[in-house]
């Protein structure tokens, strides 16, 4: 991981942006964050004991709309990447034409370390230390790593006991149960695989020629894997925090997944009903997989993990970030003179916060929208935002990354200028 996430990130924006004087305002805007709120929170273990627990909250600009953004439980989570992943939120809201600002939430834990009667009460206090920070119209959290529908749950409660309203609308990725919406679990992936399928559209792909490994089996690499088996993609290797298998034959995702679920094992299996059988597998490193000879690479668990240190080892044509920030900015050039073509993370990834910001309309207007609508819709925004994106990329010498950012700053520099700039005023009478 990049040493100082935040400071990547922001070294990116300037390395795409420097020759853009029409860029100079939105940078200057963008290279802090509005507010940060840090809490220390407490809560009583089952044990009788108190714990205490670093908390997080970054509003980093609502230039588009409210705030928008996830809440992390993590033990190696702090303030500089909560401060990284919500300017990356800011971009990809903007690219994905989302009426929302960026946002991210975090508290330095280990989950795996506390019960379940725990996790609620860590949880609830989270909210309540940052009650007065967030809210339907101002800032609206959602689940991320290692948070789920069930802690957004709990969280919605306690903003509503702390409110005395009812109010759904101030947390997506809720249980459905809650106003939570239809699609929303397997939107982020989803996202990707309608990214590469758009990718295949313009280049002519015949898929069932094409070789994918993907890194990262949680939720989004998992959903994603398994859209792009399913509509002919080989996917001959998938790994989880333990390490990965690969087999040369391909895997079958569903089975890999089933087998995940029973034994907390990843193994290359196949499943007929309740029957599983081995495959022949060999199992390799997170870092092996990054270098496979593949056609797709999809870096879908932890940032910074191509770097200059490896780089040169990676033979992907293609890679398609689901992961926030896997690639760091120092090799961004040689990517591109390597002919490594990357659909950056503030695209590939925008599913999960498109379909959040459905589940807000939703609920903002009492509605209950059916997965296949969900699904249609997402459609129609990420083949939007890649369209203009792509558009961008065949008229100049930009690579498909710096197109993306690119879209992001324009439309987050008119949004500026509509506030009013110091260019506008300079032209008034």
């Amino acid at each position: 991981m990049a040493k100082n996430i935040l400071q990547d990130a922001l070294t990116r924006l300037d390395n795409i942006a420097k020759n853009n004087a029409q860029f100079n305002p939105i940078l200057e805007a963008l290279n802090q964050p509005q507010s940060t709120l840090t809490s220390n929170i407490a809560i009583r273990k089952d044990s009788g004991d108190t714990a205490y627990f670093k908390a997080y909250r970054c509003r980093y600009n609502d230039l588009l709309g409210p705030t928008k953004g996830g809440i992390r439980f993590h033990q190696d989570a702090d303030q500089n990447e909560v401060e990284a992943l919500a300017l990356w939120m800011t971009l990809k809201c903007a690219v994905v034409n989302v009426p929302f600002g960026g946002a991210k939430g975090a508290v330095t834990v280990d989950p795996k370390q506390l019960s379940p009667m725990e996790l609620e009460r860590l949880a609830r206090a989270y909210i309540r230390a940052n009650a007065d920070f967030i809210g339907p119209q101002l800032d609206i959290p959602a689940p991320d790593v290692y948070t789920n529908a069930r802690i957004m749950g709990w969280m919605m409660d306690e903003y509503e006991k702390i409110t005395r309203t009812k109010c759904p609308d101030v947390i997506t990725g809720k249980p459905v149960a809650f106003g939570g919406s239809l699609g929303r679990d397997s939107a982020t992936g989803r996202g990707a695989f309608l990214c590469v399928e758009a990718l295949a559209n313009k280049l002519d792909w015949q898929v069932q020629d094409k070789t994918v490994a993907v890194q990262g089996f949680g939720n989004g690499g998992y959903h994603c894997a398994r859209l792009l088996q399913g509509a002919g993609y080989k996917i001959v290797a998938v790994s989880d925090s333990k390490g990965g298998i690969y087999c040369e034959q391909g895997l079958d995702i569903e089975s890999v997944y089933e087998e995940k679920q029973r034994s907390n094992t990843l193994k290359a299996v196949y499943c007929q009903h309740s029957v599983c059988e081995d495959r022949e597998h060999t199992r390799i490193s997170n870092d092996e997989l990054l270098t496979l000879d593949v056609d797709l690479l999809v870096p879908a668990a932890l940032a910074g993990v191509i770097t200059a240190d490896n780089v040169d080892q990676v033979h992907a044509k293609y890679i398609v970030e689901i992961a926030n920030g896997p690639i760091t900015a120092d090799v961004d050039q040689q990517l591109n003179a390597q002919g490594t073509q990357v659909i950056p993370d503030i695209l590939a990834n925008a599913g999960g916060v498109i379909v959040s910001f459905f589940e807000w309309c939703q609920n903002r207007q009492g509605e209950a929208w059916s997965e296949q609508k969900v699904h249609d819709k997402l459609a129609d925004y990420m083949h939007s935002a890649f369209e203009q994106a792509w558009q961008h990329y065949q008229q100049g010498d930009d690579s498909m990354r710096v197109s993306v950012y690119k879209l992001a700053l324009k439309k987050l520099s008119e949004a500026l200028e509509a506030h009013g700039t110091a260019d506008y005023f300079s032209h008034s009478e």
